[in-house]
């Protein structure tokens, strides 16, 4: 099934398990503006909602993955009074912020350029997959501007000191260097990109449904913390909590019986 958000983003369910979010303005490289941007926070935040859901693809169609903000749009913003930028610049930390806390694993399926805001956007995704001749640049600086919306997530992903670099230089950097650095988790061939999302999204799908969502909670809420007893009393407790769970106790029993555990299909026998 296949619906369009607007016609700006296209939303489909190749199975109940998962779902694929494609950016589809392939004329500006993907670029955003306003309208994609509220539809992008509209359908993470529904897909929040789904408790079936296992993984999500987040992709573009086209030449390129997201290629930053729309000229017109900046072209408009060039007069916006400081209100207006702040607004305007709130609904992009929004939709990042919603797209990085929705409890599904999202893999970003990169292609083509990944520019300013498009670089923020691969940052929110959990596993990055791209293509071999991907160019990534945080190009803010070349215009007098400055990252800063997507600068938590970035930071993160990308580390401090390289961000550090790409931040003040506006270089751009390959693939292979985004690889190097942990940003990007796999780079493929871009006509292999397809197959590699799906070995990832398989692996996703295999896991305990509920077990996948605490893991991608448990590290968000635990990394850059510091090592105090109430950290270490929360990780006991959801531990805990997740042994005592249904789904635990039944993916232990199926590992113990050598079955298929009740979130996958029953292996085939004889």
């Amino acid at each position: 099934m296949t619906t369009a958000a607007a016609n700006l983003i296209e939303l489909s369910r190749p199975s109940a398990h998962v779902a694929r979010v494609f950016l589809n303005r392939p004329d500006v490289r993907n670029a955003f503006n306003e309208c994609s941007i509220a539809e992008l926070t509209r359908v993470f935040a529904e897909l929040s909602q789904d408790v079936g859901l296992r993984a999500i693809v987040l992709g573009g169609h086209g030449k390129a993955f997201c290629a930053g903000a729309d000229l017109g749009w900046m072209r408009a913003m060039a007069d916006y009074t400081w209100d207006q930028n702040r607004a305007d610049a709130q609904a992009l930390a929004d939709m990042l912020w919603t797209i990085y806390r929705c409890p599904v694993p999202v893999v970003g399926r990169v292609h083509g350029d990944c520019y300013a805001g498009g670089v923020g956007l691969a940052a929110v995704c959990d596993v990055l997959v791209a293509a071999d001749g991907v160019q990534f640049c945080l190009s803010e600086a070349r215009l007098g501007l400055l990252p800063a919306t997507i600068s938590p997530y970035v930071i993160r992903a990308l580390g401090e000191q390289a961000s550090r670099r790409y931040f003040t230089t506006a270089e751009r950097f390959s693939a292979a260097r985004a690889h190097a650095l942990g940003f990007v988790h796999e780079i493929c061939a871009v006509d292999a990109i397809d197959a590699k999302v799906d070995e990832v999204v398989a692996a996703l799908v295999a896991n305990g449904p509920m077990a996948t969502r605490a893991c991608k909670a448990l590290v968000q809420d635990v990394a850059g913390q510091p090592l105090t007893p109430a950290l270490r009393e929360e990780t006991a407790r959801r531990i805990a909590d997740i042994r005592a769970s249904a789904e635990g106790k039944e993916g232990v029993q199926s590992f113990l019986n050598k079955r298929s555990p009740a979130w996958l299909p029953a292996s085939p026998t004889g």
